[in-house]
């Protein structure tokens, strides 16, 4: 109840927000589909399914900066996620996105729940642009990779020569150890219509030994034509427990059609493995508005139960469904404002 008490104080401020500071502005995502679902499942038929999110993330943010002088600015943005198939809200209201900062030529310093270096990187390296079925966020399932940063500091310098560096110290708050810590960094360049991009993190999560994760990501626009690709790891503490994530893509822009393609591998140390092909055609109504629809479909080999990932859905089988093969389609439209 708090969280409506909230959202209403922060909505009715609106007014007094614009009149005094008149960079201040409301943004969202709205993007609703429907589809059919299979997990493959023993005992499982498939199913038709209103989803909120397969394209980008449903959301609505506020966002502004404030002119400090000589080249300085501080910056703040909180965003919501929102489930338009229900009407529900995120658990955390802003947890998408909740920081405060401050901008100029050191670069920009944020405090607060904040996207990875990691994130970035793959986000950058993704044709399906972390949406769409079978886009690489299969790797930040189940807290595989870390996507965002809770009580986390972070960095990203001013470009140079076409590099940029992100850095995050995300603290875990207990007074025990292991602390809960998270420390990270990712280097990117930029030229043209070339990508690279690499990060790491590394997280004292247990007792044990120390969680890590590694991103490296690449892509080149020519013309209509791109092709990005990127290669995931999380090695986490105990046996046999290193998770791989590969996935190469290419899209095709004809006017407002814009055609994709991705295929995806997905195997931990253990001999889990599993392979998604997925293919996806999105088509603009303006610049603000499009309409797609994706197909995937994952094969799992007899030791594994991947799912197939979109912007906020995943469909996977129960964990006991070892070798199931699960496949989705659906067809759906996206609103930015």
């Amino acid at each position: 109840m708090k969280f409506k008490y909230l959202a209403a104080a922060l909505l009715s401020s609106l007014p007094l927000l614009a009149t005094a500071q008149t960079n201040v502005q409301i943004y969202g995502v709205m993007d609703a589909s429907i589809g059919v679902e299979d997990t493959d499942a023993p005992g499982e038929d498939s199913r038709t399914v209103i989803n909120s999110g397969n394209q980008s993330s449903s959301r609505i943010g506020f966002r502004g900066t404030e002119d400090l002088g000589n080249g300085l600015k501080a910056l703040f943005n909180i965003e919501a996620g929102v489930a338009l198939d229900t009407g529900a809200a995120d658990t955390n209201l802003f947890g998408r996105r909740a920081v405060v900062g401050l901008q100029g030529n050191f670069g920009t310093l944020t405090v607060g729940r904040e996207y990875s270096p990691i994130a970035a990187v793959a986000a950058a390296s993704d044709v399906l642009g972390q949406g769409l079925y079978g886009s690489n966020l299969s790797a930040f399932a189940t807290n595989r990779l870390t996507r965002r940063l809770s009580n986390s500091v972070n960095y990203k310098s001013n470009a140079a020569a076409g590099f940029t560096v992100n850095a995050a110290y995300s603290t875990g708050e207990r007074a025990v150890e292991p602390s809960g810590d998270l420390m990270g960094v990712s280097l990117e360049y930029k030229n043209g219509g070339l990508y690279l991009g690499g990060g790491y993190h590394v997280l004292e999560r247990l007792a044990t030994g120390d969680d890590k994760e590694w991103a490296a990501g690449a892509g080149y626009t020519f013309g209509a034509f791109e092709i990005k690709g990127n290669y995931l790891v999380a090695d986490q503490t105990g046996a046999n427990n290193e998770y791989k994530n590969a996935n190469i893509g290419a899209a095709y822009t004809a006017g407002p059609n814009k055609f994709f393609i991705n295929f995806q591998q997905q195997k931990i140390e253990s001999g889990a493995k599993g392979n998604t092909v997925s293919v996806a055609y999105t088509y603009a109504l303006s610049k603000r508005t499009n309409i797609y629809t994706t197909y995937a479909q994952l094969r799992n080999n007899g030791r594994a139960t991947f799912g197939i990932a979109s912007s906020s859905v995943t469909v996977a089988p129960p964990a006991t469904a070892l070798g199931a093969d699960p496949r989705v389609f659906n067809v759906g439209l996206r609103h930015s404002f």
